[in-house]
């Protein structure tokens, strides 16, 4: 029997060393982890890795139920994968596992918590965004990227891809830089 730990943060620049301390003291002998979005689990290559290799009797260990997903049919889904391979499921904050039946009701409960909570943060911050849209303050989220240097690169005839390249980015967020109004001119291929 094993205690397999697994953490998850949805960006890069987010840290995972509270999480991966936390399953170390639990007594967990392996950690998975990575740096991705909990909205579905596509794209969660380690968490599948840990679902792949779980045996009877192993514990799939997280800090928090929202770790696993944010959807509440997701995280069922998932619990439902581990106990057809006679594994467990355990959250430690709210310390809670499917090692008894009311560990199964307790997290089917705060998985629809989770993701009601989840709902309501959503709408919040799009009244907040119309709020400020009305005020006139509202200016959207930090570009990732330098509008001003795609549109430098085109002028001195780049191509399109090797803009891409430079800019580490794909050639689809060159063309929609290059859709804004500021920016107009035709790319180079």
């Amino acid at each position: 029997m094993s205690r397999i730990g697994y953490a998850r943060v949805s960006t890069i620049d987010q840290d995972l060393e509270t999480q991966i301390a936390k399953l170390k003291a639990e007594g967990c002998g392996i950690i998975r982890s990575e740096k991705v979005s909990g909205a579905s689990r596509d794209g969660r290559a380690e968490l599948a890795t840990i679902i792949d290799f779980l045996r009877p009797g192993d514990e799939l260990v997280v800090t928090r139920l929202d770790r696993l997903g944010r959807d509440t049919r997701d995280v069922l889904n998932l619990i439902h994968e581990c106990e057809q391979r006679e594994a467990f499921v355990t959250v430690l904050d709210p310390h809670v596992s499917t090692r008894g039946e009311m560990g199964h009701i307790v997290l089917t409960v705060l998985g629809m918590v989770a993701q009601m909570e989840r709902r309501f943060i959503k709408e919040r911050q799009l009244e907040g965004i119309e709020q400020a849209k009305r005020k006139g303050i509202y200016r959207g989220g930090t570009p990732r990227l330098d509008y001003q240097r795609v549109a430098e690169l085109v002028r001195a005839n780049i191509p399109v891809s090797e803009i891409a390249k430079t800019m580490k980015c794909s050639r689809m967020q060159v063309y929609r830089i290059l859709k804004r109004p500021s920016l107009q001119r035709g790319p180079v291929e």
